[in-house]
C-alpha cells in the first residue's frame, strides 16, 4: 500500500454467518491520510459492518483492508466512537477514559474532557451526563489512545438536533486541531455536508459504492447555503438545517 494511503479496503465477499446472500462484494476504496471520509447510506446496508471491519474488530471476510500499510487486525488500534457511548456506569468521566487508555493520567484525561467542553464534570458518571454530553466523554476516551485513526459510528443518533449541531462543532475543532484520518458513518447526508472532507453513499445488496465525492468548499468555509446545497447534493433533504 502507498504511504500516503491510511486506509484500504479490497472485499471480495463478505456475507453473515448464516445469511444466503453477500453483504459485500468487490467493494474497493481507498482513504488518504489527513482525510475526513464520509460513509452514508440507508441503514441495515452495511456501514457499521465496515467500520468495525477497518477497527479490525471483524475479520471474519474474503479480501483485504490495510490500515497505515497493515492488516486490520494488527495495526495500531483506532479510536472508536461507537452508536451507543458504552460508558461504564460505575466509573466517572475521567475513569472511564483511563479504563481505556490507563497510561493517561488523570490530569490529561480532564484535560481531554476540557477539550470536549466538559470542565467541571470530570467525577460525574454516566447517569449524571445528558446523551450529548456522553457522546463527548465517548469522544475523548477516544482521542486518549492518541490515534491516527479515528472512527465514528453514527455518533449524532438519536440525540436532538440542537445537541447535534453543538457535537458537530466539537467534531470539527477535533478534526483542525489534531488533523486525524476519520471515517464518519452516518444515514444523514447533512452530517457528511457538515464535516467530511469526502462522500461515500453505499447502497443494495450486495452493497456497492455509488457515489464518490469530493467536497472542493472548505469545511470552515461551509456556511449555511453551502451546507444546504451539499446536503441536496447528496441526497438529503433541508430539514434542520441552519
Amino acid at each position: 500500500m502507498a504511504t500516503d494511503l491510511a486506509v484500504s479496503v479490497d472485499l471480495r465477499a463478505k456475507r453473515f454467518t448464516g445469511a444466503t446472500g453477500l453483504l459485500f462484494e468487490d467493494l474497493r476504496f481507498d482513504v488518504e491520510q489527513g482525510e475526513v471520509l464520509a460513509l452514508i447510506g440507508p441503514s441495515g446496508v452495511g456501514k457499521s459492518t465496515l467500520l468495525r471491519m477497518i477497527a479490525g474488530l471483524d475479520t471474519d471476510f474474503d479480501g483485504r483492508v490495510d490500515v497505515m500499510g497493515r492488516p486490520a487486525a494488527e495495526a495500531s488500534p483506532p479510536g472508536f466512537v461507537f452508536q451507543d457511548p458504552r460508558l461504564l456506569p460505575w466509573l466517572d468521566a475521567v475513569g472511564n477514559i483511563r479504563a481505556v487508555s490507563p497510561d493517561t493520567s488523570k490530569e490529561e484525561a480532564a484535560r481531554l474532557l476540557s477539550e470536549m467542553g466538559l470542565s467541571g464534570y470530570e467525577s460525574a458518571r454516566p447517569g449524571d451526563l445528558s446523551g450529548g454530553m456522553q457522546r463527548r466523554v465517548a469522544l475523548a476516551r477516544a482521542l486518549a489512545v492518541e490515534p491516527r485513526l479515528l472512527l465514528l459510528d453514527e455518533p449524532f443518533v438519536s440525540i436532538d438536533r440542537q445537541l447535534v449541531r453543538e457535537l458537530q462543532k466539537v467534531v470539527a475543532r477535533v478534526i483542525e486541531d489534531r488533523k486525524p484520518t476519520m471515517i464518519l458513518v452516518s444515514h444523514e447526508p447533512e452530517d457528511a455536508a457538515r464535516l467530511a472532507d469526502r462522500v461515500l453513499r453505499i447502497e443494495g445488496r450486495p452493497a456497492s459504492i455509488i457515489r464518490d465525492d469530493r467536497l472542493d468548499v472548505p469545511r470552515a468555509k461551509r456556511d449555511a447555503t453551502a451546507i444546504r446545497q451539499i446536503t441536496e447534493a447528496l441526497g438529503g433533504g433541508e430539514e434542520g438545517l441552519s
